[in-house]
């Protein structure tokens, strides 16, 4: 399939496009202008696959949880192409793309994927992989702090992703023996889940795609 996929919910912002024969993929170097450099990226990505909009299939975006303006930019981007060349949309929960493409780097019996949420809180899910199947047996988002708790109820070999590492091993240092660097978990991951999606006609459209915020966004107060 001929599918365009965008993922930008943390860490980095990356494009690819697959022409059903061969994947092209691009990331961007600096988080902070992903605004201004998302619609360029996606159009370098589709012309070195040498793909106009008219000819795919469907867009995938990462649909969150994330950060609250990365993921408005990723799914406005997504929501744009789909619906100005009439495209199925598929939301790729990112928790789960994250934790399947651990899968394919690890041999373990449970995969935690976590997302830096507020200061000091993180998003997570706990999977069990079997067979190369994953179950999710738990999703929420709690302090840093508690994570070690959390995790505790899992009795087997386990692995924490993430993206980057550094921070997490710095604010919970007996998390370090678990985690793993997530640098492998970008927009071509999403593509697989697409295309089954699309596949089976569990694609949704443009207009009834939303963000997975998972929290309230909450302005900043000005002093004074």
């Amino acid at each position: 399939m001929k599918i365009l996929a965008i993922e930008c919910t943390h860490g980095f912002a990356s494009a690819a496009a697959s022409n059903g024969e061969r994947m092209v993929e691009r990331r961007l170097a600096e988080w902070q202008k992903t605004a201004e450099s998302l619609v360029p990226l996606v159009m370098q990505v589709m012309d070195e696959a040498g793909l106009t909009a008219a000819e795919l299939d469907g867009v995938a975006v990462s649909s969150g949880p994330g950060s609250f303006t990365a993921l408005r930019i990723g799914l406005s981007v997504a929501k744009g192409i789909a619906f100005g060349a009439d495209l199925p949309l598929v939301p790729v929960p990112t928790l789960l793309a994250m934790a399947d493409a651990a899968a394919k780097h690890t041999a373990t019996k449970y995969i935690v994927p976590v997302i830096p949420s507020r200061a000091g809180e993180y998003f997570y899910s706990m999977f069990a992989l079997k067979d190369g199947a994953l179950s999710e047996i738990e999703s929420s988002r709690c302090l840093v702090s508690e994570l070690p708790e959390r995790i505790a109820v899992l009795t087997g070999s386990l692995v924490m992703v993430s993206r980057p590492v550094d921070l997490l091993a710095e604010q919970a240092p007996s998390l370090a023996p678990y985690l793993f660097d997530a640098s492998f978990f970008s927009a071509a991951t999403l593509l697989s889940h697409a295309c089954k999606s699309l596949a089976e006609g569990a694609a949704g459209t443009a207009t009834g795609t939303l963000p997975d915020y998972r929290q309230a966004f909450v302005p900043a107060q000005r002093q004074g």
